[in-house]
């Protein structure tokens, strides 16, 4: 079981963390997505979290670690789903992505 959900963030997330940890530091990273009144949107704190689980040992994960990978996978799988028509290369829906460690256009 916890092989399967490594493989499926594997695949969902395709950012190194230190290229989603660049990310995050943009002003673009942190206008996208959802602010629940905490000043972060929940996409830029996954992020955060993502960078965290990939500088870990695979040996060190938790049951909430794994928990938040499925949660990823869950985000990655639905929202690529959603991919509008056009160029895409600025657009919220990458950025949002992106805060989640996927950016589409790799």
């Amino acid at each position: 079981m916890a092989d399967d959900v490594q493989a499926e963030f594997d695949d969902a997330v395709n950012m190194t963390a230190g290229e989603l940890e660049k990310w995050l530091d943009t002003d673009e990273s942190k206008a996208a997505g959802q602010d629940k009144g905490g000043g972060e949107s929940t996409g830029h704190a996954s992020g955060r979290r993502i960078v965290e689980i990939l500088r870990a040992e695979k040996t060190d994960l938790t049951d909430d670690d794994r928990a938040h990978m499925r949660k990823v996978v869950g985000y990655v799988h639905r929202h690529t789903a959603q991919r509008p028509k056009g160029d895409i290369e600025g657009s919220t829906w990458r950025h949002s992505l992106m805060n989640w460690g996927h950016d589409p256009v790799k």
